[in-house]
């Protein structure tokens, strides 16, 4: 297994060990009062945990300042995913803090590329050591991370990303096994002849995240040899006029729709346009632990949720900075999360 020195500490040395944590102390500070066989011992037990105090040391004795900016998605009216994220990047910051490291979040509006980029000026204006993003407008993001490179400022994405950049690492799902999944789960209801609808409902449909989770969900019934017709629908006005507006063309055009699959967490949407048009008859699964869908999935409008878990996106990639520029320790270009599936029964002892 890979060693991790980012959580490997006094305390665990000192319990290998089987001493006390001043016997470490004393043995990290070659001070006296230790005999040789345990000084040995806990040398050998630093070395295989690749344990490196005298980064900390130097740190908190600098008193340098680190300076990382978040550049998230305000949460909205139309969803509050992005509160998960949030919370664990204020989850690593109370972590990180005690090493002089500072973090400061910028939000943008998930319809407006003109408040990406205005954040984004500012982050590059503003002296960061690092930077965490969700690259939600790829020109955009892409003009961003360009001029973070050439700062050479580092920077990790996390929820989705844009292939072909120098970024830290990616933290979030795999796409395609994402939608492959969703495919498995629509299937379960499904008569031999089916047709299925996939449903994008954002601003920038173009986003590297929608067409590899639908790739993901049409290689699934390839693969199967499943027959039907699978049936598309990009929505760019995300308000719950438009998305009315636009399903009921489709189903109006399509009325023998047995099931309709969201790329995103913008599925209460659609479960509330199927409950208001009582097509209860139609199977819905969609994304994200968001208190909107939790409802839809209690009343039984949404079958399956399938969820990333947010809340250790934003912690991981945080830390994944903390890891690179204060221990100075390698970090894993791509971490994926796993692919959890939220049900009616399951979802009230699920943690985001």
């Amino acid at each position: 297994m890979e060693k991790d020195n980012t959580f490997f500490g006094v305390k665990e040395i000192a319990r290998r060990a089987n001493v006390s944590i001043a016997t470490v102390d004393r043995v990290i500070h070659n001070r006296t009062g230790v005999s040789e066989k345990t000084k040995k011992k806990i040398i050998e037990i630093i070395k295989e945990l690749d344990y490196q105090p005298n980064i900390l040391a130097s740190r908190l004795a600098s008193k340098k300042i680190i300076s990382l900016a978040v550049l998230i998605p305000r949460v909205s009216k139309e969803t509050d995913f992005w509160e998960a994220p949030l919370k664990g990047v204020v989850r690593a910051e109370a972590e990180i803090r005690k090493y002089g490291v500072q973090v400061k979040t910028f939000f943008f509006d998930l319809n407006s590329e003109d408040s990406f980029s205005e954040q984004a000026a500012l982050i590059l204006n503003g002296q960061f050591q690092g930077v965490l993003l969700s690259p939600s407008f790829i020109e955009e993001s892409r003009q961003f991370v360009q001029a973070c490179h050439k700062q050479k400022i580092p920077f990790t994405f996390i929820d989705s990303d844009i292939p072909g950049q120098d970024k830290l690492c990616y933290i979030g799902p795999h796409l395609f096994q994402s939608g492959y999944v969703g495919a498995r789960l629509l299937t379960y209801r499904l008569k031999e002849n089916h047709k299925v609808l996939v449903v994008n409902i954002s601003k920038e449909i173009d986003n590297y995240n929608y067409p590899q989770i639908e790739e993901g969900f049409r290689a699934y019934f390839t693969d199967h040899n499943l027959p039907g017709e699978i049936i598309r629908v990009d929505i760019k006005d995300t308000d719950s006029l438009s998305v009315t507006r636009e399903l009921t063309h489709v189903l109006h055009k399509h009325d023998d729709i047995e099931a309709i699959f969201v790329t995103n967490s913008r599925v209460f949407s659609v479960a509330s346009f199927l409950e208001k048009s009582k097509r209860t008859d139609i199977s819905l699964i969609g994304y994200d632990f968001l208190k909107e869908n939790i409802d839809y999935l209690k009343k039984g409008l949404i079958d399956f949720l399938i969820c990333h878990k947010p809340e250790e996106q934003g912690y991981r990639g945080l830390m994944a900075l903390y890891q690179r520029l204060v221990l100075g320790a390698p970090v894993d270009k791509v971490h994926f999360m796993p692919i959890d599936i939220i049900t009616k029964e399951n979802q009230a002892f699920y943690q985001n």
